[in-house]
């Protein structure tokens, strides 16, 4: 039955058989390996049955799929991958991997390598590329130099050829370029040869035919083979010959013997040889066989077959009767008696095959011919799909096994493995209706899993089944965008974190430290992101897991520093006091809340940089010790690389304490008069306003005033005579009062109308009295000069330097007698006394002497009393202290210098001259400077620390007046004031 099923299956062409139901995919020109841009034809080439009536195109695949249908065996290809193709009446071909290379240097080979093969192993460069010292190598070890041709040729290949090949070279650069690898795998060009014998068991006189049967593979179908055959060690009478049939037309006893064939290449001479077989020659016999028309392989459903049994060496009438076995109960069945030789089935049926034979009965004996097996070629039905273990469920690593089986279908079956429409596997079966493929679970082997079935009558497809592989997350990679570890707060940054492996769905969770920012479950690969704003909070490192119910795995920390922009500043002065001082020590404290550092801080005064620092943290101070200069509006400015931010404005006021005030008298004249509307102005040069302004005479406040902007203050004065003394004033803002220097001035008061008086012994003057005129003025400034005028004639002057009235001794004569008055003049106006009129009574001769003598003694007695009286003033001062009362040291304002001081005396007033005592008479007369103290002024020598104030702006000079018998004493003026 084996025998008869071989026959079927493998025609015999020329010598050799092919494989009929499979296709041969071939390349021309024959390397699988070639630049782009070349071309490349693939040839295919079916089976040698064909059925006339079918018109089956041609199939083209690549990577599993169908991309063409040709009614042309030839296809060209420009692309790299996997084709196969399928020839009308046969299966797919096996594959062939096509490269088209972009690389420098390619080594090109054939697609199949068989024994014998003149083989050529071609070494290329890329276009325009030169080449030198082209190597060959075979296993990684030199085989040749291929320096003048890029071939290399292996004339009689054989298995001490196979091996890894590649090639490699230098270009002008000296650089080196290697070629891709190529496997050579020799292959038998065909098996050793079976030797068959039409009867191993011939009866004599039967014609035996040899077959010295091999196979050669489909690639080399066009290689001619020879055969001889030998019996015990003998060559047969033919020799060589391309049949591989020998026929032996009349078989004898002696004939029985060992037999052997040999097939050999006759181009490569690749010789086999097969094993011996025995043939014994039996006596003759009848012989019953059975043929078939037409002579398939296999029959197809629907289709006529008509079995023919012969006869020969049976004698008489013959009865052929018919029987079939089951293939399925192996039980033989008579189905027909007939006389005819022929057994015909209209139309063949599944049920139709098994084995056949014929019995030819004449009667007496019977004869029974070899079975002869009819193969009905079903179309497959649609496969089934399962998987082991069943589920649609299963973990990467796991070992899974898909099962497809045909329930109907002849064989062979080939079957095809798909997922998602991309080609797995192929599997031919030749025994068994199902086939198995196994593999390892990865995460890609999740999808749609289908499987096909084709024995050459038509593919049929399974239903898909889903097999869903659960990959366990790797851990999962955290990225921050934009990248880098910096950001400045406000910025929007992303993490984005994804496990290239696992799962769906995958529960992602971001961390900030320890703390949980977010989480996603996302339902698809691609991984999860969690967006967020920046502060400077979230500076640190960060970290994401992912989960998907087997097992977490956390990601590898990434760190962000956030850099935040300096907030305003605030600026604060820190002052000793609440209202700071000249002299004060200050803080300007400058901080911005926020901002990362170093913070650089500058201050400001008036746009005016007073200085600057870097700090770490806490802000930053300055310090400043004030002056006055220091009132005005503060600001600081910080920055940090990521702008620059200003603060508020600050203002300072710098209080300045009052300086030594200084007294200024504004009068209308050079010399103060009673009545005159004085201007008492007191003013500090320095100092912060309000200032407070006090106004003192001897002690007494006279009044005060503010100067709220600052600058001086007045107080007005309508002149008395009290007003005469020592003035001074006070300035004050609440940082202490200051002093000014002690201002002395005298009120000068003109003289009143002086009266007159006659001052005489006796009531009624007589010649020869000494009569005393006496002038005086009830008010008045002095000095104050009298005069006594008799008739308007001048009699005498007289000065009063300390105030007070003037006398006039006069010893009377007759002249003497008439109208008499007085003037009084201090410098300010003269006024006249009203007259007084004398009359004197005449006196005898006798009584004139004593008279004359008389007023004469009286006159000088007067005259010896006033000297005796200077004399006395002078004396006792001297005798108590040394000193007389005209020494300036005893004076209220003392001085070292030698002439009295005024001070604060402005330049601007022309200072009175003070007048000394005039003798008219131009008698020898001590003349003193008198200095006239005013009622009131009885304080001023009780007030030194006044007048002796060193911190006075102006001091007025004294003017010492000077005068001579013949001219009334001038007043100089004061120097230039001096500081």
């Amino acid at each position: 039955m084996l025998l008869w099923v071989s026959l079927l299956v493998l025609a015999p062409i020329s010598g050799q058989f092919a494989t009929s139901s499979k296709s041969v995919i071939s390349v021309h020109p024959p390397w699988t390996v070639a630049f782009p841009g070349e071309k490349v034809k693939l040839v295919c080439s079916g089976s040698h049955f064909k059925r006339p009536e079918m018109s089956t195109p041609y199939r083209w695949y690549y990577r599993g799929k169908q991309i063409s249908e040709t009614s042309s065996n030839t296809y060209e290809v420009h692309d790299s991958g996997e084709y196969r193709c399928q020839a009308p009446d046969s299966i797919k071909s096996s594959s062939v991997s096509l490269l088209f290379s972009q690389a420098t240097l390619i080594l090109q080979a054939p697609l199949y390598v068989f024994e014998g093969d003149s083989v050529v192993l071609r070494c290329r460069a890329k276009a325009g590329v030169a080449l030198t010292n082209v190597i060959l190598y075979k296993n990684d070890r030199l085989l040749a130099f291929l320096s003048n041709t890029s071939d290399f040729h292996i004339h009689q290949a054989d298995l001490k050829d196979n091996g890894a090949y590649k090639c490699s070279g230098f270009k002008k650069d000296s650089s080196s370029v290697v070629s891709n690898r190529v496997k050579i795998q020799v292959q038998e060009l065909f098996p050793p040869p079976v030797m068959k014998a039409s009867s191993f068991q011939p009866i004599e006189g039967e014609l035996v035919t040899l077959t010295c049967e091999t196979q050669l593979p489909s690639q080399k179908s066009d290689v001619r083979l020879q055969f001889c055959f030998f019996k015990d060690g003998q060559t047969l009478q033919s020799g060589w010959s391309s049949s591989p049939e020998f026929q032996i037309n009349t078989i004898w006893r002696e004939d029985s013997g060992s037999y052997w064939c040999q097939a050999q290449a006759v181009t490569s001479l690749v010789w086999k040889q097969s094993q011996t077989s025995k043939i014994y020659v039996q006596r003759g016999v009848a012989k019953v066989q059975i043929h078939t028309r037409p002579a398939l392989e296999f029959v197809i459903p629907g289709q006529e077959l008509v079995l023919i049994c012969s006869v020969d060496g049976v004698p008489g009438l013959v009865r052929i009767s018919w029987y079939k076995t089951s293939n399925k109960e192996s039980m033989k069945i008579k189905i027909q008696n007939s006389l005819e030789a022929e057994f015909k089935i209209s139309m063949v049926k599944n049920s139709d095959a098994g084995e056949y034979y014929c019995e030819a009965n004449n009667g007496g004996l019977s004869f029974l011919s070899k079975p002869v097996t009819i193969n009905v070629k079903v179309p497959v039905s649609p496969p089934g799909l399962t998987l082991s273990p069943p589920g649609d469920r299963a973990l990467e690593g796991d070992m899974v096994t898909l099962h497809c089986e045909a329930q109907r279908g002849s064989l062979p079956i080939q079957y095809q493995f798909f997922r998602e429409d991309v080609f797995l596997k192929e599997i031919e079966v030749t025994s068994l209706r199902t086939s198995s493929f196994s593999f390892s679970l990865t995460a890609e082997h999740s999808g749609n899993y289908y499987c096909t079935a084709d024995n050459g009558l038509g593919a049929q497809r399974s239903r898909a089944v889903h097999l869903s592989v659960i990959v366990p997350v790797s851990h999962p990679v955290l990225t921050l965008s934009p990248p880098g570890p910096w950001a400045v707060e406000g910025d929007l940054m992303t993490l984005h974190c994804v496990a290239q492996k696992g799962s769906p769905p995958i529960q992602y969770r971001f961390y900030h430290g320890d703390v949980t920012l977010g989480s996603s479950s996302v339902p698809s690969g691609g991984g999860a992101s969690f967006s967020f704003s920046v502060t400077s909070e979230l500076s640190g490192n960060y970290h994401c897991t992912a989960d998907n119910g087997f097992g977490s795995h956390k990601s590898e920390a990434i760190s962000l520093s956030v850099t935040v922009p300096v907030s305003r500043p605030v600026l604060t002065i820190r002052t000793p006091r609440a209202q700071p001082v000249v002299g004060d020590i200050v803080e300007l404290h400058c901080e911005a809340q926020r901002g990362s550092p170093p913070i650089l801080y500058q201050f400001y005064h008036e746009d005016v940089i007073l200085g600057s620092s870097s700090t770490p943290s806490g802000g930053s101070s300055l310090s400043l010790f004030l002056t006055e200069e220091h009132s005005g509006k503060y600001a600081c400015v910080v920055s940090n690389g990521w702008g620059s931010q200003r603060s508020d404005t600050v203002s300072l006021s710098v209080r300045v304490p009052v300086s030594h005030a200084v007294l200024t008298l504004r009068a209308p004249r050079a010399q103060t008069v009673e009545g005159d509307m004085v201007e008492l102005h007191c003013e500090a040069r320095r100092g912060s306003p309000p200032i407070w302004y006090q106004f003192y005479h001897e002690d007494v406040t006279l009044g005060s005033s503010s100067a709220p902007s600052g600058g001086g203050a007045s107080f007005n004065l309508s002149l008395t005579a009290e007003h005469s003394g020592n003035y001074f004033c006070k300035a004050n803002n609440d940082l202490g009062a200051q002093h000014s220097e002690v201002v002395t001035f005298n009120v000068l008061v003109p003289v009143s109308r002086p009266v007159l008086t006659l001052r005489a012994p006796r009531s009624q003057a007589m010649v020869g009295d000494m009569v005393e005129l006496h002038c005086e003025v009830q008010r008045g400034s002095p000095p104050i000069l009298y005069q006594f005028y008799h008739e308007n004639v001048t009699l005498e002057s007289s000065s009063a330097p300390y105030g007070g009235g003037a006398s006039f001794n006069l010893s009377l004569t007759t002249q003497h007698s008439g109208n008499y008055s007085c003037e009084a003049n201090n410098g300010l106006g003269a006024q006249h006394s009203e007259a007084v009129t004398l009359s004197i009574t005449g006196l005898t001769g006798s009584r004139s002497g004593p008279v004359a003598t008389g007023v004469t003694g009286g006159l000088l007695s007067l005259l010896g009393l006033a000297a005796a009286a200077l004399l006395l003033y002078y004396w006792l001062p001297r005798k108590a202290g040394g000193k007389s009362n005209s020494d300036p040291s005893r004076r209220p304002s003392s001085s070292d210098s030698q002439e009295p001081t005024y001070h604060n005396v402005p330049t601007w007033i022309e200072l009175q001259p003070v007048y000394s005592n005039v003798n008219p008479e131009g008698e020898d007369v001590v003349y003193t400077e008198v200095r006239s103290i005013q009622k009131g002024n009885k304080h001023a020598a009780s007030t030194p620390g006044l007048l002796k104030n060193s911190d006075s702006s102006v001091i007025y000079s004294q003017v010492r007046v000077a005068s001579t018998p013949a001219s009334r004493p001038q007043l100089l003026a004061s120097s230039a004031p001096h500081r």
